[in-house]
């Protein structure tokens, strides 16, 4: 990192301080002032009295806020639910929902970290440890706002990346969504670091004595961020689409900077490196226009040559005729072998889908049909079989 980022993030930490000031400003003074006046009043005996150093009257209170705060927490949240959301349902978009959502959460936290603020400062608490405890405290829920903010806003991203290549939209923008994301998380780290004297620019640079070591240990991280790059301009795969990379086999469920998960046909969630996915071949089942049919149908040797002929040509007449068969591609029906035990018929043709299901739907269509075409030319399938042809019995004697 260098000056000018670290000088940024200080400004950032600079800033959430600021923020924090704002929320309770003179809020603690206020609070003590009557406590002050408590103490001046008839039961100033009972309440300052000295626990641990601490008056009993600032220790009640001290709980009291903490606890009122976190009711304070749950009510806005109920409100946020119950009122605010249904009035985001009137306007013409649904991102005013989405960020109302999605800062639902840090909004609410504001009100544990006043709770929290004011908990110490009544207990007179405030050391640099406890102020860095809520300075942390800040920044951690500035960075979970614009976090939660990157989320709302995703149709935004996918809408621009829709509008470079529609095909991968959803991917170049989960792509980039991901690097905002990092982003974020990192700057919102440096951040928490920076506020306990750690300083960020500098252990980065310190990182150059041992940059050799950690180059090779960043190695297959940035081979696998290439290989998602790779992916994705090569467009081999996308969301959705039913592939196969050496023995995995499924659906692609997400393509991420450093892996791809892949979530096969037995449920379970598969998860592969980018870089090997991007260096080994990929089958993709999707980018087929057609899938194959292929089988042998074996008939009784009681079936003679007539009604072989006209077998084969009614499979082939139901082919060409049956408005699921690709009629471009190859198509071959023809006797082949004598079998063993079966007359057999080769039959080699595409059906024009690459569903799954689709594909099921009409080879077994095509199956009914080849059935009935057996049927109709009083023919039967073959099964496995033998004959056994005796030429003598042995001559009985009598003794």
């Amino acid at each position: 990192m260098n000056e000018n980022n670290t000088t940024q993030t200080q400004e950032i930490i600079e800033q959430s301080q600021e923020i924090i000031q704002k929320l309770d400003i003179n809020f603690f003074p206020q609070v003590q002032s009557w406590l002050n006046q408590l103490y001046l009043s008839k039961y100033g005996d009972f309440f300052d009295t000295l626990y641990f150093d601490i008056p009993l009257g600032n220790i009640i209170t001290a709980f009291f806020s903490f606890f009122f705060f976190l009711l304070l927490r749950k009510l806005f949240a109920t409100l946020v639910i119950k009122f605010l959301q249904p009035l985001t349902t009137m306007t013409k978009n649904s991102y005013d929902e989405r960020i109302l959502l999605a800062l639902k959460g840090p909004l609410t936290f504001v009100f544990i970290l006043i709770g929290v603020r004011l908990f110490f400062a009544l207990l007179f608490w405030e050391t640099p440890f406890i102020n860095n405890i809520i300075s942390s405290m800040i920044a951690f829920n500035l960075f979970w706002a614009m976090y939660e903010l990157i989320n709302a806003l995703r149709g935004i991203v996918y809408h621009f990346t829709s509008r470079i290549n529609p095909e991968l939209s959803y991917e170049v923008g989960n792509f980039i969504l991901t690097i905002f994301k990092g982003i974020v998380l990192i700057i919102g780290l440096a951040s928490i670091l920076e506020v306990w004297g750690i300083n960020v620019g500098g252990l980065i640079a310190g990182l150059g004595i041992g940059g050799l070591a950690f180059a090779l240990a960043a190695k297959d991280t940035a081979a696998n961020l290439f290989g998602s790059i790779a992916l994705l301009l090569d467009k081999s795969i996308r969301i959705g689409e039913w592939i196969k990379i050496g023995e995995v086999e499924g659906t692609v469920e997400d393509i991420g900077m450093r892996t791809t998960k892949i979530r096969s046909f037995g449920k379970s969630l598969i998860t592969l490196p980018n870089q090997l996915i991007a260096n080994s071949p990929i089958e993709n089942f999707s980018r087929r226009g057609v899938r194959r049919i292929k089988m042998t149908l074996g008939v009784t040797y009681a079936t003679n040559s007539q009604q072989m002929q006209q077998i084969i040509i009614d499979i082939k007449e139901m082919l060409k005729a049956h408005p699921s068969i690709a009629q471009k591609e190859t198509m071959l029906v023809n006797f082949t072998t004598f079998g063993d035990s079966s007359l057999n018929i080769f039959i080699y043709t595409f059906a024009n889908t690459a569903n799954w299901a689709g594909y099921m739907n009409i080879k077994e269509d095509i199956n009914l049909k080849i059935m009935k075409i057996i049927e109709d030319n009083k023919s039967n399938f073959a099964f496995p079989s033998q004959s056994l042809y005796v030429e003598s019995l042995p001559t009985s004697t009598n003794n």
